[in-house]
C-alpha cells in the first residue's frame, strides 16, 4: 500500500521506468533485457484483458532484475559527478535507507526478524554487513538517484507545459512496523503501538493503520530532525504536498499491539511545533500544502491551518450545513482555503455513489452495521437530496438519470465554490465504480491491485485515458 511504505523520505524505485534510464542504451546484455521486457507485457496483458491484478511484486522482481543489469554500466564522468553530488546531499539518511534494502534483499523484509546483530542500524554487526554488502548498497542508493532524477523530470516537465503547481506529492500519515525508516530511527517510534481511528459515522468500529507513532518526546528531543528530513526530502521535486491525514500534527489516535481500535486513546503531538517546521520547509520549497482534514476533527485544527496557509479538504458529499438545517451546503458557502473535491482515495468514487454501489459493496463484504435496506434508503435519499440542488442551480441541464452528466453537474458545483483549488479523482473521468482502497479491509479487497478501468469494468491504458472521449467531456467543464 502506498499508505504503508517501508520510507516515506525515499520514493519507492518500482515506479522507475527503466527505459528512460540512459544508461539502458549502453547495456551489453540485450537478450537478458529483451526477455524482461517480454515477460513485462505478460503481466501487462494480464491485467488489461485477463482480469489479473496489479502484482507490484512480480514488476518489481523484473525491474530489479532489469536494473542491476544497468548497474553495471560504467557512468560517464558527467552522470558519476551527479552521482556524487546526490550522494553527498542525502548523507547517512540515505546510506541508512540502502542498508536496510540491502539487507532485506539477505534476511526478509521486517527487519524485527533478522538476526539480533543486526537489529540495531548502529551495531558492530551491522556495520560489518555494510561492508560485506557494499555493491548492493551502492545499487540501492543508486535507484535512489535514479528516482529522484526521474521525478525532476517529470516536475520540469509539468512546468515547462504551463502548469502553476506540477507534481502534488502525498505525504502518507505513517509507515510500515519493519520497513526502512523503523529501522533506521528506531528512537524516533513508539514500537508495539499503532495509529488509526476512533469509531465514527464512517466506521463504527474504528480503525488500525499498522503504523506506529512517532514519539513526541523523541522528535522535541531532536530538534523535530526527523521530520525536517522527511520534509525537505518530499518537498525536492514537489510543487505542492498533501498530507494524508493532517490531523496527525495535532494528535493521533494509538491502539496497543492486539487491541482492537475501540480501546485506543489520542496522544498529542506539539501542533505549533510541527505546523512551524511545516510551513517553514514549503515555504524554501516553494511549495503549496493541502491537509486532509476529514473525519473527526478536534476544535481549532482548522484555524491552526488557515492561519499558516495550509488548505483543507472539503469533499461534496460531506459539506452539509450541520449546525442548521443539515441540507447539502450551498457552493457560496464552502470555505476558500481549502482543495474541493467529489471524493478520495478512501471514499466511494462519484459513479459509484450515485448508483449505490458503493452501499452493495459495503454489504457484501460484511462492513454494514445497520440492515441494507436501511443503508441503502438513507443513501439514495442523500443522492437524490445533492442532485435536486444541482438541478436547481441549473448545473445538471441533461436532467436526470444521466450518470456521466451528474458526474460533470457535480464538477460544475465545485468550481462554483470559492475554493482555491479543485480536485479531480482520476477513476471519475472514465466512470470507474470501484474503490481503489475500502477502509476497514485487509484481504477481503484487493486495495490499491485494481488498475483503472472505464464504466464497464474494462481496464484502460494510458493512451486509451488520455484519448477517453468521457474525460474529454468532463475536462471541458474546466476549460468552461
Amino acid at each position: 500500500s502506498p499508505y504503508r511504505p517501508s520510507s516515506r523520505r525515499f520514493p519507492d524505485p518500482v515506479h522507475l521506468r527503466v527505459e528512460s534510464v540512459p544508461e539502458y542504451g549502453h547495456a551489453s546484455d540485450r537478450a537478458a533485457l529483451d526477455e524482461l521486457r517480454r515477460r513485462a507485457a505478460e503481466l501487462s496483458d494480464g491485467v488489461l484483458n485477463k482480469g489479473a491484478l496489479i502484482d507490484r511484486d512480480a514488476v518489481w522482481e523484473l525491474k530489479r532484475q532489469a536494473l542491476t543489469l544497468l548497474a553495471a554500466v560504467p557512468l560517464t564522468p558527467g552522470r558519476r559527478a551527479e552521482y556524487c553530488d546526490f550522494l553527498a546531499r542525502q548523507g547517512p539518511a540515505l546510506e541508512d535507507h540502502a542498508l536496510w534494502c540491502a539487507l532485506a534483499e539477505v534476511h526478509g523484509s521486517d527487519w524485527h526478524s533478522w538476526p539480533a546483530g543486526l537489529r540495531d542500524p548502529r551495531s558492530r554487526e551491522t556495520a560489518r554487513a555494510r561492508g560485506e554488502l557494499l555493491d548492493r548498497v551502492d545499487f540501492h542508493c543508486r535507484l535512489a538517484w535514479l528516482t529522484d532524477t526521474q521525478l525532476a523530470d517529470a516536475q520540469h516537465a509539468a512546468r515547462d507545459a504551463g502548469m502553476a503547481v506540477g507534481i502534488v506529492h502525498d505525504l502518507a500519515v505513517g509507515v510500515h512496523p519493519g520497513g526502512a525508516d523503523t529501522w533506521a530511527q528506531q528512537d524516533a517510534f513508539a514500537h508495539g503501538m499503532s495509529v488509526g481511528a476512533p469509531p465514527d459515522a464512517f466506521n463504527a468500529r474504528g480503525q488500525d493503520w499498522g503504523l506506529p507513532p512517532w514519539r513526541p518526546d523523541a522528535l522535541a528531543a531532536s530538534g523535530y530532525a526527523p521530520f525536517r528530513g522527511l520534509l525537505r526530502g518530499i518537498l525536492g521535486r514537489a510543487g505542492a504536498l498533501r498530507i494524508d491525514h493532517v490531523m496527525g500534527l495535532f494528535r493521533l489516535w494509538w491502539v496497543p499491539e492486539g487491541r482492537p481500535p475501540t480501546e485506543g486513546t489520542y496522544v498529542s503531538q506539539d501542533a505549533e511545533a510541527m505546523l512551524a517546521v511545516l510551513v517553514l520547509e514549503a515555504h524554501r520549497a516553494g511549495a503549496v500544502v493541502v491537509g486532509e482534514d476529514l473525519g473527526t476533527v478536534e476544535p481549532g485544527v482548522r484555524e491552526a491551518l488557515t492561519r499558516r496557509g495550509v488548505l483543507g479538504t472539503s469533499v461534496l458529499w460531506f459539506e452539509r450545513d450541520w449546525a442548521g438545517t443539515g441540507r447539502p451546503l450551498p457552493p457560496e458557502e464552502w470555505r476558500e482555503d481549502c482543495l474541493a473535491t467529489a471524493t478520495t482515495h478512501d471514499l466511494p468514487s462519484t459513479a459509484a455513489r450515485l448508483t449505490g454501489d458503493h452501499v452493495t459493496l459495503r454489504h457484501r463484504l460484511g462492513l454494514l452495521t445497520r440492515p441494507l435496506d436501511q443503508e441503502r434508503t438513507e443513501d439514495g435519499a442523500d443522492t437524490a437530496e445533492w442532485l435536486g440542488l444541482l438541478s436547481r442551480l441549473g448545473l445538471l441541464p441533461e436532467g436526470g438519470g444521466d450518470e456521466e452528466a451528474a458526474v460533470r453537474a457535480v464538477h460544475r458545483f465545485l468550481l462554483r465554490t470559492p475554493a482555491r483549488m479543485t480536485g479531480v479523482w482520476l477513476p471519475d473521468t472514465v466512470g470507474d465504480r470501484r474503490p481503489q482502497n475500502l477502509p476497514g479491509t485487509w484481504d477481503e479487497y484487493p486495495n490499491w491491485r485494481l488498475p483503472i478501468a472505464d464504466a464497464e469494468g474494462r481496464p484502460v491504458t494510458l493512451e486509451e485515458l488520455a484519448a477517453s472521449p468521457r474525460l474529454h467531456r468532463l475536462m471541458e467543464v474546466f476549460r468552461a
